[in-house]
């Protein structure tokens, strides 16, 4: 029993650590390019909006139920354990979001100019600010009652039903009130999807059109060469992909979590390392796939390289 602990423990921290590293590293990239005077398109910003909200849930989560599975039961503190939850709600509902945006945002971007979606290609970018603003004030006020349920070990009450999480409690309720607020935070969470999934289709679409018209030009050779929206629309496909299926995933634990008043220890376990799937490998994703990152590389090397040539000079 203890080695399957420390192997649980292990897994987590590895997964806080590696997910905090690659999300840091592509912000301090963005940050760098910022500063440098890059333009940034407008998904960019969703992008990194995205990173924070992974850093948050990481950190939420990762961190203290590390320390529990390697002997520190419990944060000493109730506010300490409302907050916590609260702030991976908060990332986790805003990394949805951010997905859904992002989806939206690219499908108005390299649709037709005579398609439905052309009275807004000039005017999506200008509410961006604004969507991502609209998205976390949401997911403050959605999970806003989410504290109220949690407590810390350390709390004195009388408290007969109780969620064991490790390092805090989850205080039982009515299950009339447990579904009402459920469907409360599943509603958000759905719209997103249904965004994602209508937005992917989309982008799907296109992308075929657009392949069978380049099959007809034989004359240049853009047909063997993507354009830099077509790659961007394929690598958004593949983030928003790998985001459902660990969103799925995660989904159907917290669902078996929700379905006992005691769960298991290995049940709580898994739901931290399914819910911290994604926040850990999307940063590595973008940093593969993304051309703004690519770019502050380049300008990296070249920099360096022209300093090699200015010392030997």
């Amino acid at each position: 029993m203890a080695s399957s602990f420390f192997m649980i423990g292990m897994i987590v921290l590895t997964q806080t650590v590696v997910g905090m590293l690659g999300n840091f590293s592509l912000l301090y990239s963005y940050i760098i390019l910022h500063f440098m005077g890059y333009r940034l398109r407008s998904t960019d910003l969703i992008l990194k909006h995205l990173i924070v909200a992974n850093s948050l849930v990481l950190l939420s989560k990762g961190v203290p139920q590390t320390m529990a599975v390697f002997g520190w039961k419990y944060i000493r503190s109730d506010v300490g354990c409302k907050l916590l939850f609260f702030l991976h709600r908060v990332g986790r509902g805003v990394s949805i979001g951010s997905i859904g945006l992002l989806s939206v945002f690219q499908v108005i971007t390299i649709s037709p100019w005579n398609s439905r979606w052309a009275a807004l290609k000039v005017t999506a970018p200008k509410y961006v600010v604004l969507s991502i603003f609209l998205c976390w004030i949401l997911q403050m006020l959605v999970n806003v009652i989410f504290p109220f349920h949690i407590t810390g070990k350390w709390n004195e009450k009388n408290i007969t039903e109780e969620r064991d999480f490790g390092y805090c409690i989850s205080v039982v309720t009515d299950k009339t009130d447990d579904a009402m607020y459920a469907a409360l935070l599943l509603f958000p969470d759905i719209l997103c999807l249904g965004l994602t999934f209508c937005a992917g289709s989309s982008m799907v679409l296109i992308l075929y059109r657009h392949k069978q018209q380049v099959q007809h030009i034989r004359r240049t050779d853009a047909s063997s060469r993507s354009s830099p929206e077509s790659r961007a629309t394929k690598f958004i496909l593949l983030l928003g992909s790998t985001f459902v299926y660990f969103y799925i995933l995660s989904s159907i634990f917290q669902v078996l979590l929700a379905l006992f008043d005691q769960p298991s220890r290995f049940l709580v376990d898994m739901c931290v390392i399914t819910a911290a799937c994604f926040p850990t490998v999307s940063p590595f994703l973008l940093l593969s796939h993304n051309s703004s990152v690519h770019r502050l590389y380049f300008a990296l090397i070249r920099n360096a390289k022209s300093s090699v040539i200015m010392r030997k000079v």
